[in-house]
Order: structure tokens, then sequence, then C-alpha cells
């Protein structure tokens, strides 16, 4: 897989860049939580020093196809360090190209329909005029879209400093030995988790199980859930995972409110701490309880602190993992300014593609960049 590093020169280049600006933004249009953003720097600041000319391609949101950068530029100034122009439409690059002004970032692809369905010829008017098409987006690199596959099959294609580094530290996860590696799965959306779960039974000591995912296993096991949250087709979700292993490790106790549980207990915060405290290497991926309330939030805090005191290398992903994090303040205990790894931690930009990634599965993003051509 070919990096930025690998292009001769770079001078005069016209560069459509993939970034991951999808982040949560408020009611009043004000970005608040940065994480993603901040990663887009480093290569941005490459192809800049190297006088390229970068027009960047991201979209924001699932919640609506009007979601609009338009009243974020300003603050991806702030966050990015360069004057960004904002190009509305498709066909309104080639003439900025023709009279280039700086880095430019164009609308929210998804406001355009054909973005999903991976249209080649959406794709050959988003490549029209450029040199180069460059994916820094890994987060979205486990979809089949017209700017992370399509695109990348009709320009020379390279893999950006944040694909790059998030490929290497998440192949280490899965080479790295079983004995001592701890995975942490929570969360909801048990689809994606399941084949998670499942690549790493014989791979790693322990599975330490919260969230909807837990209830999910706890209700297929007999136990009462009561009211809480769980799949209606759990069974088939969980089909084919060893239900009774000793590597999963399920709550032993709860934290419950109109009787649907909604926390990991102090039971079971000690003893997942005292695996993750014993781990070489930890993984984790949602969070515990419904953080977003303070009272239900004491699981998740937990988890995280006992990874800070931890001396394992530890990869932390997903976007409420990285909310919740946040939240308590503690993501600068994960990485250093601007989400950059520090020391044996790493958070990574990837949610679905993250797990996508740890499940064995081929990413199109990846596999367009000739990745598993090795």
């Amino acid at each position: 897989m070919k990096t930025v590093r690998d292009i001769a020169d770079l001078k005069d280049k016209k560069v459509l860049l993939r970034v991951d600006f999808d982040v949560p933004v408020s009611d009043k249009d004000e970005i608040q939580e940065s994480f993603r953003i901040k990663k887009q720097k480093e290569v941005l600041d490459y192809l800049v020093s190297h006088d390229a000319k970068v027009i960047m391609v991201a979209h924001i949101s699932d919640k609506s196809v009007d979601d609009s950068f338009a009243s974020l530029v300003p603050q991806l100034h702030l966050l990015l360090g360069y004057e960004i122009n904002f190009i509305k439409t498709v066909l309104e690059i080639g003439a900025y190209l023709a009279n280039y002004a700086g880095p430019a970032l164009l609308e929210n692809i998804r406001q355009n329909s054909r973005e999903k369905e991976n249209d080649p010829e959406f794709a050959k008017q988003l490549a029209v005029g450029f040199d180069i098409y460059v994916n820094n987006d890994f987060a979205v690199s486990h979809r089949n879209h017209a700017s992370v596959s399509a695109v990348a099959g009709l320009l020379p294609s390279y893999a950006g400093f944040v694909v790059e580094e998030e490929v290497a530290r998440l192949s280490e996860v899965i080479n790295s030995p079983k004995e001592g590696k701890v995975i942490v799965i929570g969360g909801a959306k048990t689809e994606t988790k399941v084949p998670v779960i499942k690549n790493f039974m014989g791979k790693a000591g322990r599975i330490l199980i919260g969230g909807v995912v837990a209830n999910d296993i706890m209700k297929e096991r007999g136990t009462d859930i009561g009211a809480s949250l769980a799949d209606k087709n759990s069974k088939e979700l969980l089909a084919g995972l060893d239900l009774a292993s000793s590597v999963l490790v399920l709550p032993k106790d709860f934290v419950i409110s109109e009787n649907k549980i909604l926390d990991i207990g102090q039971e079971t915060e000690k003893e997942y701490a005292d695996i993750i405290n014993n781990a070489s290497m930890i993984i984790w991926n949602g969070p515990m309880g419904m953080f977003e309330k303070l009272e239900f939030a004491h699981g998740t805090r937990a988890i995280a602190e006992a990874m800070i005191t931890s001396k394992a290398s530890k990869i932390i992903g997903g976007g409420d993992t990285i909310s919740a994090v946040d939240s308590f303040g503690l993501l600068g205990k994960f990485s250093a300014e601007g989400g950059s790894a520090s020391g044996g931690n790493f958070v990574s930009t990837g949610g679905g593609a993250m797990l996508a990634f740890l499940a064995g599965e081929k990413l199109p993003g990846l596999e367009v960049l000739g990745y598993y051509e090795q």
C-alpha cells in the first residue's frame, strides 16, 4: 500500500484528499469534539508544505442529507491553521482548481445520493482535474462509496498518514500473542461487535463484555434482563459464538433503573479493572452503559481509568468510546495533542472500520489502495 511519502513530486499537483470531518456538532453549529479533525492536520501540512493544491472531500452525520459544512468552516480554520475555502458543488471544483487560492473543502459529499451508491459517473465527475487521490479517512474505509472506492480507481491513489497508522496499529493487535491480550467490547450494534468477538476467541486471553452486547449474550444464556435494551434477533446475531466459553467475561452486577440495566456494577468494575491491570495489550470499543447520563457513566469511567493506570499497550476506538473518554477529561491520557499515538497508547478514528478490520474483513477503501495484495 503506497502512502503519500511515496509520491516523488507534489509541487503543483492537484490532490483530492478524503478526510474525516464527521464530528459531533451542537444545535448552535459548534464542533463539540474535534479529535478526528485534528488527526487530519499532519497530512494537510505535508501536502501544503510540498506545494500541492489540495481540495478536501468529507461527509458529516447521517441524520440529514442537508447537513452542511458551511457554518463549520471558520472553526476548521482554527483547528487546522489554514484559511479553508468552501466549494458548494462538485461542478465548481474545476473553476476553483483553475484559480487555486489555498486548501478548500467540498460540501458534505453525502448530500449527493450517488456517493453512497458508489456511482462510477459521479466518481468521474469528482476525479476530473485532479492528479492524485489520497485517502486519509480510515473511519470510512469500510464503505464502498464513490469518494472512497470508485474515485481511487480513476487516479493514482495513496494512503494518508491516518490510514497508514491505523492499519499498522490495529495489525499489531491481531498479530500479538494471545497471552495477556484483553479485548473490551461494549455499546450497542451487536451485529458489528460479534464478528470481532468471534475473531478474537482464539486470539485473546479474555474478552470483557458490557452494554447491549452483554444484554444480548445474557438473554441467550437464559438470564432475566428485565426491560433492558436488547436485540430482538439476538439468537441470530450470536449464532456460532460459544456463549459458554471462559474467554467471555460478563458483568456480575449492574446499575438498574426502571427494570433496565444501564451500567455495570462495582463488583464488575473491580473484576474488569483487575484483568486490565494484568494485561499486556488492551483494545476497547464501546462504553459499558448509558454514559451520557452521569449516574450511569461510572462503569465506563472505571474502564478508562483502569486502562490509564495499566502498563499495557492500549488502543481505544469508536465514536461513543472517544466521546465518553473525552467527556471525562481523560482523552489526553490516551493520546498526544492532535490525537497521535502517545507511547504504547493509540486512539483509533475508526468505529465501524476499526471493528471490520479487527474482524478480519476486507475494507473496500484499503483494497482499492492495494493493501491486500501484500
